[in-house]
């Protein structure tokens, strides 16, 4: 749980989209595999934001977007 991102309630904007790399979405993907929340409201906080990036920068999620835990989409 030491990432810098866990227990923020950042609102998703494009502008915090953009904001991650690799690295973000890789920790933000093990805390949800790992599902070691203090409050549901985390977790699902943070499988808000994990698909909102499927579908904004599918470039960064592809190998986690099982997380996400819905059909494949299109939002083009």
């Amino acid at each position: 749980m030491g990432s810098s991102l866990q227990g923020t309630s950042m609102p998703i904007t494009p502008e915090s989209l953009d904001a991650f790399d690799d690295d973000k979405v890789a920790l933000l993907a093990k805390r949800l595999e790992d599902d070691d929340y203090p409050t549901p409201f985390d977790g699902l906080s943070d499988w808000h934001l994990l698909r909102a990036l499927a579908i904004h920068r599918p470039d960064l999620t592809g190998p986690y977007v099982h997380l996400v835990d819905q059909e494949p989409f299109d939002e083009d």
